[in-house]
């Protein structure tokens, strides 16, 4: 599957393909129908669309719901040991209720590695591959992910949040 076309670049992810974003949404699109062809490959599912998300914001993040949704979803599965297939529950119901938030500027660079690298791996791994670091990478946004992971948590443990975001939480009434 392709985007057909010239070969242009992604504005979202930097790769280069026939038809630039469209030609690379296309590969997303065709990953995403192996993973519901595929138990094996469904196993990462999650962790695929929120990197691919977080690379995308333009078109998948455009409000600060679904940007924390995105981001919190791929901190959760990093940090937390959140299913790498569905991602969390609580935080789900979390970003499905009352919550103000405010969308943090995206970083220009998003990573090297694109969904193409995906594309080229035979199997998924049991540890989480190279193109899901993409969080790493927006070093500036750990801040706002830990606060919103932490809410999201605040059930599960009392006033501490997920493991890694252990003190991100604010304190309120």
């Amino acid at each position: 599957m392709s985007g057909g076309g010239k070969t242009a670049q992604c504005s979202g992810c930097g790769l280069t393909a026939p038809g630039g974003a469209a030609g690379c949404e296309a590969i997303f699109h065709e990953m995403v129908a192996r993973d519901f062809s595929d138990a094996l490959r469904f196993r990462v599912h999650r962790m695929m669309v929120d990197t691919y998300s977080l690379q995308h914001p333009d078109r998948y993040c455009a409000s600060a719901r679904s940007f924390a949704a995105h981001l919190t979803g791929l901190c959760a599965i990093l940090e937390s040991g959140a299913s790498r297939a569905v991602g969390d529950e609580l935080l789900r119901r979390w970003l499905d209720g009352n919550v103000r938030l405010q969308r943090p500027v995206t970083p220009r660079f998003r990573g090297e590695l694109t969904i193409a690298h995906v594309r080229e791996a035979l199997e998924p791994t049991p540890t989480p591959p190279p193109w899901s670091s993409g969080r790493s990478r927006h070093g500036r946004l750990t801040p706002p992910s830990n606060r919103w992971l932490g809410s999201g948590f605040r059930k599960r443990s009392q006033g501490g949040g997920c493991p890694g975001c252990v003190g991100a939480v604010e304190s309120r009434p």
